[in-house]
C-alpha cells in the first residue's frame, strides 16, 4: 500500500486531501482520494486484457 497527499483545483477552487492505492489480488488496483473537507472518492481500474504495452 502506498499514502500520499495532493493538491489541485476543483472548479477552479483550491483542493488538498491524502489518499492511498493499493494492488489488489485480482490484479486489480485500488485508489482512495480523501479531501480535507470530509469527502472521498474511490476508484478502482483494471487493465483491459486486450491491451499491450507501449
Amino acid at each position: 500500500m502506498v499514502f500520499f497527499t495532493w493538491a489541485g483545483f476543483d472548479e477552479m477552487d483550491e483542493v488538498t486531501g491524502d489518499g492511498s492505492a493499493e494492488l489488489l489480488d485480482d490484479g486489480s488496483i485500488g485508489i482512495t482520494f480523501a479531501y480535507r473537507n470530509g469527502e472521498e472518492a474511490i476508484l478502482k481500474a483494471k487493465r483491459d486484457p486486450s491491451s499491450t504495452a507501449c
